[in-house]
């Protein structure tokens, strides 16, 4: 009896060790996770570890009125790359090594408590649309947050900052409108990446979200 037992016991052991072993939600077999700087502090980008984890109900909502939540293009302009997520974590692996790139979240305050992606700056589409911000605005953003240069009566972009802008997703309109409006000032084209599927493409690979508190 007593052999038996002293046999058994590994067995059992690796048994054991084996149901308690779960594998690692990682962002690509290669890639665990990502850091980045957020508002001053560093922040680790990787996905729920959680296989039960689901997509919270303000991004699980299929059916929108359109307008205005039209389901958007795959290509907004002939120049303007639209990337996925593995792009986007490319780009901010080369952000925090210096290259001047902007991570810019398009949407209204509110949206900001149900999380932004870390790296990323809130300047709502607003300030970029000529309906709702006027000439003085719009010049101070290209000037002090792009680094564009006014020369003579146009805009010299040569200097300005490669900008990736999102919003809530393939269906919201607020950074299609706001890369449109740039186009339109002579921001070239190779300088704007639209991640297109936005915040729920983003929390439906369960990848990390900033809650950022409002005063709406």
């Amino acid at each position: 009896m007593t052999v038996h037992r002293l046999l058994l016991i590994p067995a059992l052991f690796l048994f054991s060790t084996t149901l308690i072993a779960t594998p690692r939600v990682n962002i690509t077999a290669d890639i665990r996770y990502v850091d980045v700087v957020h508002a001053g502090k560093p922040v680790r980008i990787e996905r729920i570890q959680e296989p039960d984890n689901y997509i919270e109900p303000d991004y699980a909502q299929t059916s929108r009125p359109c307008p205005p939540y039209c389901i958007q293009p795959m290509t907004l302009a002939p120049g303007v790359e639209t990337i996925g997520e593995l792009e986007l974590l490319q780009l901010l692996r080369r952000m925090q090594k210096g290259e001047d790139i902007l991570l810019l979240d398009s949407r209204e305050e509110h949206w900001l408590k149900k999380g932004m992606i870390p790296g990323a700056i809130h300047l709502p589409w607003t300030l970029l649309h000529n309906e709702t911000a006027n000439d003085e605005e719009i010049a101070e953003v290209l000037q002090f947050r792009f680094g564009a240069v006014m020369t003579g009566q146009l805009w010299n972009f040569e200097s300005a900052k490669t900008l990736i802008l999102y919003c809530n997703g393939a269906w919201c309109g607020q950074s299609p409108t706001n890369i449109r409006a740039l186009l339109s000032m002579g921001y070239p084209a190779h300088k704007l990446k639209w991640y297109r599927g936005g915040i729920q493409s983003w929390k439906q690979f369960g990848l990390t979200t900033v809650v950022v508190s409002t005063t709406e």
